[in-house]
């Protein structure tokens, strides 16, 4: 028993050996047939790599080929167009150049023939002025004179038959002139005078300003005067409230303050809010509806008269005359007189009457800023007008007005005509009220001037003037000395009856907004 199982082992371990060796055998053989065919498959992908590289690099060559040959045939088409082109343009200029030359041959030709023409004719007068030398002194051997000698002889009766005639006919012309001129001046100025008819009022330096009941006094005047103060020193205007029933009077020389405070008071009483702050908002509106005001007269006035294009400005200018006064005349309804009764004399004499209207009614222009500027109102309405680009013109007739300048056209000096028939109508002027309000302009004018014043009021009939102090420039202590600075200057430079009281104001104001 023993031996059957050793030898089924020998046998078992053989047959493992025998199945070894053939498992060997087989996988070395297998091996080798794949290590053949990887070669094989190797070697094919070379040779087509290699087939594949030679096939593009005779393709890239051949489009390289026929890159080359497109650009060469394109350069030398270009090459061919440019050359073509070329010779196009020296054709062309060989045929100008041959051109030229013809018409300077036919220049040349031409300057020969005039040049012989000219040589003719210097021989022709060359013979005419020996000719005509011959036959003057055979004139000259005939008569006994020289030719200097006829013309003298000749000249000199001439001059007196002239001078003979000259006279009668010049006495004849200047006395029917004369008369003539007489007559016509009359019926042109008595004409205009007759169809140019005009209100004349004098005036006044008061307004009154009626209430709804005497209690509004009261509210006026406010708890110890301060909104009557108020009042007047934001305006300039002094209020008079006396026993005059249901009224109060604004009493002062500038019409403009005047009309202002008006305004603003009425306002006041149909609110019925009469405070400082609402006094201040009030006057503000009232000057903006006064500014307006002045704009709307200037464009009527332009209107009436018929003078258009006028600079804006000019027209604000204009405006401002409504409240501007000469001699108690009002300043604007003066000018658009003087203009229509210039305009009517220029028609009648066949001139310019549009240039006579323009300049006749811009003729006072300069009395609109003269208060504020120094100088005469010619000189001050030479510089406005010059500014705003007026003609020369209606600037020479606005500056002959008054004799200060030489007119240099007749509508200047009908300007000057009509501007005296507007003044010496009955009526129409008074000298008091002209040197009253002049007398306050220089009152304000000495405070306004003095450094530290903003700015000052006249009020009382030129009996105290208001004057608003620089809080930044005058202290408290400072106002004393700035008051009698001014009483000083006032006593020096100007003549007025009674006394002035000078009162300066200074008053410092803080604002913020709560947020």
């Amino acid at each position: 028993m023993p031996n059957n199982i050793l030898v089924i082992f020998l046998i078992a371990i053989l047959a493992l050996a025998i199945g070894v060796l053939i498992g060997y055998i087989f996988r070395k053989n297998v091996g080798e047939k794949t290590i053949g065919n990887a070669e094989t498959t190797a070697k094919n992908m070379i040779l087509d790599a290699e087939n594949r590289a030679e096939s593009i690099k005779k393709e890239t060559l051949s489009e390289a080929k026929e890159e080359a040959h497109r650009i060469r045939s394109d350069a030398e088409r270009d090459a061919r167009e440019r050359r073509a082109e070329v010779s196009k343009s020296e054709r062309r200029l060989v045929q100008k150049e041959e051109t030229l030359d013809k018409k300077i041959e036919n220049l040349e030709k031409r300057e020969e023939q005039f040049s012989r023409k000219e040589e003719k004719l210097h021989e022709k007068e060359k013979e005419l002025d020996g000719f005509i030398a011959k036959q003057i002194e055979e004139l000259e051997r005939i008569s006994g004179y020289s030719v200097e000698d006829a013309k003298q002889i000749l000249l000199s009766n001439v001059e007196k038959e002239i001078q003979h005639e000259a006279s009668i006919l010049i006495k004849q012309i200047e006395s029917s002139a004369k008369e003539e001129g007489d007559r016509r001046a009359k019926e042109i100025i008595t004409g205009a005078i007759q169809r140019c008819a005009a209100d004349h009022v004098a005036e006044s330096t008061v307004s009154v300003v009626p209430l709804p009941s005497d209690e509004m006094k009261g509210r006026i005047i406010g708890r110890e005067g301060r909104n009557i103060r108020a009042i007047e020193t934001l305006t300039g205007v002094d209020l008079i409230i006396d026993d005059t029933p249901e009224a109060v009077i604004l009493s002062g020389f500038d019409p403009v303050r005047r009309e202002i405070a008006r305004v603003a008071l009425e306002k006041l009483i149909t609110d019925g809010r009469i405070h400082p702050t609402r006094i201040e908002e009030m006057v503000e509106k009232a000057t903006k509806e006064v500014n307006n005001i002045i704009k709307e007269e200037g464009e009527a006035a332009t209107f009436e008269v018929g003078v258009h294009n006028l600079h804006p400005e000019l027209i604000k200018l204009l405006g401002r005359l409504k409240y501007r006064t000469s001699y108690g005349q009002n300043v604007l309804k003066h000018s658009v007189e003087v203009a229509l009764l210039a305009g009517l004399m220029a028609g009648e004499l066949g001139l310019d009457v549009k240039l006579a209207k323009r300049a006749g009614l811009l003729h006072d222009i300069g009395k609109s800023v003269d208060h504020e500027v120094e100088g005469t109102h010619v000189d001050i309405g030479i510089n406005l007008l010059k500014k705003y680009k007026e003609h020369d013109a209606v600037i020479n007739g606005m500056a002959a007005h008054h004799g200060d300048y030489e007119p240099k056209s007749m509508e200047a000096v009908l300007i000057a005509a009509a501007d005296a028939l507007s003044a010496a109508r009955p009526g129409a002027r008074r000298e008091t009220l002209e040197t009253y309000i002049k007398r306050l302009q220089t009152l304000e004018e000495i405070a306004n001037t003095t450094p530290g014043v903003e700015k000052s009021y006249a009020i009382q009939a030129g009996r105290e003037i208001r004057i608003l102090a620089k809080p930044e420039e005058v202290s408290d202590d400072g106002i004393v000395f700035l008051a009698r600075d001014i009483s000083k200057r006032i006593e020096s430079e100007l003549e007025y009856p009674g006394q002035i009281k000078v009162n300066v104001i200074r008053e410092t104001r803080a604002t913020d907004y709560a947020k």
